[in-house]
Parts: C-alpha cells; structure tokens; sequence
C-alpha cells in the first residue's frame, strides 16, 4: 500500500455536526466543546455556519459562539458561509475561513440553497472576493458528489464543471462531499482517476458520511490515490437537513485511531480528542456512533 506519512483532518463537528440536530446545543456547551478541541491537536475547526437562523436554527448562535471561543494558535477557525450578507455577519466574528458550498446535482441544490446551479455562482463569487478582499482564505465545498438523494447517480462532468468554477473563484482547497454516505472505494478511485488530471491532489479534500459504514474504507482508497486531507466529526455527529436517510459525518475518533495505529500522523491527541468528543456526547444526551469512543467508554466502564 503507498500511503502517506502524515494525514490533515478538518473538524467539521461543530458546524456539519450539530446542523442536522433538533436538540439545541447550548451556546456555553458549544464554547466549551470547540475549547476542548482546540487543545486536541487539531489545526482546523469549522465553527458554526452563517446561514439565516431559519434554516438552521440549532446555529442561530454562530456569532455569539465565534466571540466566545479561546482561539489557540496554529488553528484555523472556519464557517459556513452562503451569500454576502452572511459573510457581513462573519468578518463581524473574526473568522479565518470562509467555506462557500454548493452541490454537483441540480435538485439537491435547488432543495439546499434554493437556487439553480447556474444561479449560485455569481452568489459564491461575490462571497469568496469579498473574503479574499478581507485577507481571509476560501474553502470550497461540493456536495451530491457521489450520490444524490433525489437524482441518484451524479453527472461526473457536472462534478468537474462546478469544481472548476469554484477553483475559478479563488477557492484554495476544495472538498468533495459524499452527502448521503453511499460511495464505495472502487467508486472513490475511478472519480479521482478523472479528478486528479484536472486538480492537484493537495488541492483536493475528501468529506465522506458513513451511512453505511465505508467511510474508513474510502478514505484508504483516497490516501493510496494521494489524497491527504479530509473532513470529519468528533464522535460521528452529523447529516444534511436536504439530504433525506444522511447520517454521520465519519468519526474523527475513528480517523485518529486508524491513522495512528497506521504510523500516519495526524497531530491529535487521542487522549485529549476523547475527552473532547466525551464532552460532547453527555450534552447530546445520546450515544454518538463513533466505534472508537464507544470502545473506550466500554474499556473504562470495565475497569
């Protein structure tokens, strides 16, 4: 297996992760979770999201979050942004990224956005200048892009045609997201053996939901293929509140522990991440699906 030596993983808990939830995080909660993960090792956390409280309300409170948060150095804090005045509401919170999103099927993104594909670039563009202007970076997102819920099967040469224009807006990486969880690896490799001969590997992230448990399994695809960064979700939190049957982001618990267990080095802090993801999963009141913390859990009740 040619892997490599060492794996960027992009915290998308906070935002991704607590988007698709009826239970209300409270702010104070949320604070103190992005403060335990700060101190994991992690080197990006997507925070919280800019869109208008009625579409998200579990995150009507990004700017009071945004505020609250003991930032630590080397760590990048990002946000969902989805038009301008949104990212208004965001350089008012100091955020260092923006991440504009769209999606690759044309139903999801009328159902997600509530506008043509065609019609969401000038919106995205106006928003990644702006940031740009404001010396922040630019991530991209492309939803849809190994299934859709509505479509089924997605267009490749649809996938490439947004990507592009995404990168055309000054994006510095974009991820890939298998929204509704139902990529296998064989999949995974014929998309990036097309991908890959228009956009560098390192310009490339991979976002993959574990709906039916082959999100590790795609990831190890991806990282023999050169991929390096990816998105995930402390304790498995997660889905898309336009994308029906979406579950959880894959774990980043999981991640850590097969990469490390692998010698590829993340920089988490196993110990402190548990602690984090811990954390969290008391205020949800719930058991997260993460395999790795609920094996820990396990061992600790045990002893």
């Amino acid at each position: 297996m040619k892997l490599p030596k060492e794996v960027t993983i992009k915290e998308v808990g906070p935002r991704d992760g607590l988007q698709n939830e009826t239970k209300f995080v409270a702010t104070a909660d949320k604070v103190d979770w992005i403060n335990l993960l700060s101190l994991s090792g992690l080197k990006y956390i997507e925070v919280s999201s800019f869109v208008h409280p009625k579409w998200i309300p579990s995150l009507a409170d990004s700017l009071e979050v945004f505020k609250q948060i003991k930032r630590q150095h080397g760590v990048t804090y990002g946000a969902l942004i989805p038009n301008e005045k949104g990212l208004e509401r965001a350089l008012e919170a100091n955020i260092d990224e923006a991440a504009i999103f769209m999606s690759a099927s044309e139903t999801h993104n009328q159902k997600n956005i509530n506008k043509s594909i065609d019609s969401t670039f000038p919106v995205l563009h106006n928003v990644a200048q702006a940031a740009l202007s404001a010396n922040k970076t630019v991530r991209g997102y492309v939803s849809t892009v190994f299934g859709c819920p509505y479509e089924g099967k997605v267009d490749t040469e649809s996938i490439i045609h947004v990507s592009e224009k995404l990168f055309e807006m000054g994006i510095q990486e974009l991820s890939l997201g298998d929204t509704i969880g139902v990529a296998n690896p064989k999949q995974v490799e014929l998309l990036l053996e097309i991908l890959l001969k228009r956009f560098p590997a390192d310009k490339l992230a991979l976002h993959f939901h574990d709906t039916r448990g082959t999100a590790l399994a795609n990831m190890l695809t991806a990282m023999e293929m050169g991929i390096t960064t990816f998105d995930s979700a402390a304790g498995g939190l997660g889905g898309c509140p336009y994308a029906p049957g979406a579950s959880g982001n894959v774990a980043t618990d999981d991640v850590v522990y097969m990469l490390e267990e692998m010698n590829i080095h993340t920089g988490v802090d196993q110990d402190k991440l548990f602690a984090a993801t811990s954390f969290i999963q008391q205020k949800m009141d719930r058991a997260l699906p993460s395999h790795n913390l609920q094996a820990r859990l396990g061992a600790v009740i045990r002893s």
